[in-house]
């Protein structure tokens, strides 16, 4: 196992999340260096995820892990430790990791973790140097706190789905979990500033945090477009509401994306479709006129667009200094000499097969993230972390690899 290298070593994790949204929260900060126990429930063989699948990680038999992929997107740098928190023994271990932690993350409907003793203004006078993350579908308070929170139902409720896909189509989600995605890196963003303020007073505190809450966060500027005009926005596809042309359009053989953010650009792009005279047009010369006139600038270039090949129009996009760029499938992603080139796909060893899996993108001169801990197996380290005399202490995982 590799030693810890990142910025949070030194920092202690008690992860009783699942799913994604905390999970990804405390992958993060894993990756950054600070020592993650990731509690899970025997009752249900632990995180949900674990059977969200297939695909799995095989075993060596090629019989199907509790390792599914959806899991190991999110679980790697923790150690996984089966723990009953109604239980008495259960109770009494999460009470002595309490002694040793610095953050505690959990994403239990509102109320749950008080009737086991373990909410914050019951724990906090015993360890008041704690920060306590709690993450949930709808918030603490307000009328839907006792709702389940799912990122489907976090992305209907909070707007995005009406302003995504076709004009005409139905309302669609994004294609990944993003509301629990965006919702693990506010609550990153959040323990870091609780953690600074810590450093400076020795005070923990609470954080709370929900996935509707994040999602509405991160409207952005549609978001304000509706409250500075009171319109509600509309579905465009892949269109922007704010700049025209910035949009998809199809080839002869694919689709490439132009994004053409000011004036000059748009008329270098053009003359680079040998149609010079549209961008001299008093209809298009400006990109207020050119969002005015959208649907009939768009008519214009799908007519010249569908002449090229998305090999050529890129390469004489670029030549121009035109923003364009290709629509990826994930094969060619991740054949991509870019990505590569920025270390996003690796490669980590379990119980001797190896995962592949999607790299961290923060890039650091002096604390570089590292990748100690592969995606545990369920209950791998409740062992050796009953045993330790500081749990936390990473050099004893003796079942990690």
């Amino acid at each position: 196992m590799l030693t810890a290298t990142g910025p949070l070593v030194g920092v202690r994790v008690l992860d009783l999340s699942r799913v994604l949204a905390g999970p990804t929260c405390t992958q993060l900060l894993g990756d950054l260096g600070a020592s993650i126990l990731k509690i899970e429930n025997p009752a249900t063989h632990g995180d949900d995820t674990r059977s969200w699948g297939p695909p799995f990680h095989l075993n060596s038999d090629g019989s199907a892990s509790d390792l599914s992929a959806y899991f190991m997107a999110a679980n790697r740098n923790k150690r996984s430790v089966a723990l009953d928190m109604a239980a008495t023994e259960g109770k009494a271990l999460l009470n002595r990791l309490l002694g040793f932690a610095d953050i505690l993350i959990e994403n239990f409907k509102p109320g749950s973790l008080a009737k086991l003793g373990f909410d914050y203004a019951t724990i906090s006078s015993q360890f008041p140097q704690l920060i306590y993350c709690s993450i949930s579908g709808y918030g603490q308070t307000g009328p839907n706190r006792e709702k389940p929170g799912y990122d489907l139902t976090a992305q209907g409720f909070g707007g995005i789905m009406s302003l995504t896909g076709e004009p005409q189509g139905a309302p669609m989600k994004v294609g990944v979990g993003v509301a629990d995605v965006m919702c693990g890196m506010y609550a990153t963003s959040g323990i870091l500033a609780a953690l600074h303020h810590r450093n400076q007073t020795g005070e923990g505190q609470y954080i709370e945090l929900s996935l509707v809450d994040t999602q509405v966060a991160w409207l952005i500027n549609e978001g304000v477009n509706f409250l500075t005009t009171g319109d509600v926005p509309k579905r465009r596809g892949n269109a922007h509401p704010n700049i025209s042309p910035y949009d998809t359009f199809e080839t002869k053989d694919g689709y490439v994306i132009i994004a053409v953010g000011n004036d000059e650009q748009f008329r270098r792009f053009c003359q680079s479709l040998a149609i010079p005279q549209i961008a001299k047009d008093s209809k298009f010369r400006t990109n207020p006129e050119r969002l005015r006139q959208r649907d009939e600038l768009n008519a214009i270039l799908k007519q010249t667009i569908i002449n090229w090949s998305s090999k050529d129009l890129i390469s004489t996009l670029e030549a121009a200094k035109v923003p364009v760029g290709p629509v990826h499938r994930l094969d060619e992603v991740f054949a991509s000499k870019q990505v590569q080139a920025r270390e996003m796909k690796i490669s980590m060893t379990e119980t001797g097969r190896e995962v592949q899996l999607i790299g961290n993108p923060l890039k650091f001169s002096k604390t570089p993230v590292n990748y100690r801990l592969p995606p545990p197996r369920f209950g791998a380290h409740t062992a050796s972390v009953r045993e330790a005399e500081d749990p936390f202490a990473e050099l004893d995982t003796k079942n990690s690899n």
